[in-house]
């Protein structure tokens, strides 16, 4: 599967969260790791993170894999090629981050695989939400990516499994676009002040946007 821009940004910015909050962070739960993307970005601004990743389809896992041992963090990253809801065990976790399928009731590719990725037949939200809560601890936090046009269904979903927003980053492709992708951080108690923003990945000019290249220059070689 293709890594996308929106993912990149996702996963920077869930290590930015992560790296600000060392000190209380000991574990991470990746859901639908892919290749391995978002776990790797998280572990490189944090090293001694122990991280489970989980992923349902083979060929992903095995890149995942791959990468994973190329990377040098294969000591603290624990890959697993399964369906997440069929996992019994009740470990709980500090962090948990999942970019989960979501172009559900849109026109679906003839490729199997594709389809479990990027839609949500093999993991909708309303299965992964008390998979989720299932796993966190009082002080944790979780994050999503999710298209901005679900906002809504977000809403009433978090309040059926008695969750709560912290954090909701709304993203546009550029300045000139409409907003596309949400970044979500949530947690199980509303003790917390909810705080909303927004960030674009490119300016009038088709060049990436400050906030951006902040996030990303970690990441990409060209910035």
């Amino acid at each position: 599967m293709k890594v996308t821009t929106d993912a990149c940004l996702f996963g920077a910015w869930v290590a930015r969260e992560v790296k600000a909050r060392s000190f209380e962070i000991r574990n991470m739960l990746d859901i639908g790791t892919g290749t391995g993307l978002l776990t790797l970005m998280v572990a490189q601004k944090k090293p001694d993170l122990i991280i489970d990743a989980v992923e349902i389809d083979r060929a992903a896992y095995t890149q995942a894999k791959e990468n994973i041992i190329a990377s040098g963090f294969n000591n603290k990253i624990y890959l697993q090629n399964e369906d997440i809801l069929n996992d019994t065990s009740q470990r709980k976790y500090d962090v948990i981050i999942s970019n989960p399928p979501f172009y559900e009731k849109e026109l679906k590719s003839v490729n199997a695989r594709k389809n479990i990725a990027h839609h949500d037949d093999g993991l909708p939200l309303e299965k992964l939400l008390p998979v989720i809560k299932t796993r966190l601890l009082a002080t944790s936090k979780f994050y999503l990516l999710l298209p901005y046009k679900r906002k809504r269904d977000m809403e009433v979903l978090f309040k059926e499994n008695d969750l709560f927003f912290t954090k909701i980053i709304s993203v546009r492709q550029s300045v000139d676009h409409d907003l596309f992708r949400l970044i979500i951080e949530g947690s199980l108690y509303h003790d917390y002040e909810l705080k909303e923003t927004e960030i674009s990945i490119r300016d009038n000019k088709d060049q990436y946007t400050p906030d951006f290249i902040n996030l990303l220059k970690d990441y990409y070689l060209h910035l």
